[in-house]
């Protein structure tokens, strides 16, 4: 009786104003806050383990809070890599293009177990991370469309994107794992109790320049999470084709391992947190291999299906969609309703459609700023254009 008259109250209260005199809408919730579990505990996959006694734990503790802006996160996630594709099928974004929807909840889930101050550097499916290190979604999509507004001005475009204390989307395979363990020795070196996240793919797991980065963590005890997103193809090859072992989280052989479900958005946190809290305690470094799967084909100009069925990828969809499965954990366990995540939804709709507004009618960086932002905070030189007689200014 209680909602009911709650219910009527707010139709009446929404009714349309008599006409000449202001309006003011008045929203009655049928739900208050008070009606929702402050959090909940969730049973997770066990971790696979290499060269460790024990592993993270096989159950996670999820506030409500903490629910409700991981779903916002991933929906923006999705979102603005569905808008991408909108864009780059328009010929509005140019050039390469990796999208990472279906891998939301690694991204999401590594950014919830670590630090603002740690590291993180990936390769060029970076869009998601980009977002959870902090840079807002209209820089993203204005660097997608080559835009001044974009968050490295327009200049770097899918695969190079930047902010602080995240280094890439790299374009080289494999190259940014040694990269990270540069990152890494500086963290050692300069004694801050910081780590630094190094991910690769399954297709470059086979690089060399991996292995020789493995073994100089080791040695020097480097405060380093090799993370591999395995999402079982390499381009267009899958991982049964291209190594002679798909256990990535044992390739480091005299490294620790885990082995996570890399879907569920808690699994990767818990694992995360286990791997930061080792390398922050001076053992050095760790694999992880994160299985997930992405939804797109390798590149915008790969549709994806040559190498994989229509009807995989829907399996996948239906039966483990991290974003699905976050939202009936929380609706199932109390933590938020079906008509609340609508809400977050289409604010989330909203907040994309305004970015691509912003990422579309920004002006281009004008050409006099090209050789701009080579180095930082060093004084202002020339650099040579396409012949000796063209130059451009440089400012840091």
């Amino acid at each position: 009786m209680h909602k009911m008259l709650l219910a009527a109250l707010s139709r009446v209260l929404q009714a349309p104003a008599v006409s000449g005199k202001v309006a003011f809408r008045v929203m009655v919730a049928s739900r208050n806050y008070g009606d929702f579990a402050s959090e909940a505990t969730f049973e997770i996959k066990k971790c696979d383990l290499h060269r460790l006694e024990e592993g993270p734990g096989t159950t996670a503790v999820m506030t409500r809070e903490e629910g409700l802006q991981y779903y916002k996160t991933m929906q923006t996630i999705r979102r603005m890599e569905l808008k991408s594709d909108q864009l780059y099928k328009q010929k509005i974004i140019r050039g390469f293009c990796h999208l990472y929807d279906g891998q939301e909840a690694c991204c999401v889930g590594l950014e919830a177990a670590i630090k603002p101050t740690d590291h993180v550097i990936t390769a060029y499916r970076a869009h998601g991370f980009t977002y959870t290190r902090g840079v807002p979604v209209r820089e993203i999509l204005a660097e997608l469309t080559g835009r001044k507004g974009g968050c490295a001005k327009g200049k770097g475009g899918s695969m190079h994107m930047y902010t602080k204390n995240f280094y890439g989307g790299n374009g080289i395979v494999g190259a940014q794992v040694p990269l990270g363990a540069g990152i890494a020795l500086a963290c050692k070196y300069f004694g801050k109790n910081e780590i630094c996240l190094a991910l690769y793919g399954d297709g470059a797991a086979n690089q060399g320049q991996i292995f020789e980065t493995y073994n100089m963590a080791a040695l020097w005890k480097l405060p380093c999470i090799f993370i591999c997103e395995n999402n079982r193809y390499g381009m267009g090859t899958s991982v049964e084709r291209a190594a002679a072992s798909t256990d990535y989280y044992k390739r480091g052989y005299f490294i620790p391992g885990l082995r996570v479900d890399g879907m569920d958005i808690l699994c990767v946190r818990e694992a995360a947190k286990f791997a930061a809290d080792y390398c922050r305690s001076g053992k050095g470094p760790l694999v992880m291999e994160l299985q997930t799967y992405r939804y797109h084909g390798h590149s915008m100009s790969d549709p994806g299906i040559s190498y994989r069925t229509r009807e995989e990828i829907q399996e996948v969809r239906s039966k483990s969609d991290p974003i699905t499965l976050l939202k009936d954990r929380m609706v199932n366990n109390n933590l938020a309703s079906v008509e609340e995540l609508k809400e977050i939804d289409v604010a989330v709709r909203k907040e994309i459609e305004e970015a691509a507004q912003f990422a579309t009618t920004d002006p281009e960086p004008p050409l006099e700023e090209l050789g701009h932002h080579i180095y930082f905070n060093e004084p202002p030189f020339e650099v040579r254009g396409p012949n000796q007689w063209i130059k451009y200014k440089s400012v840091s």
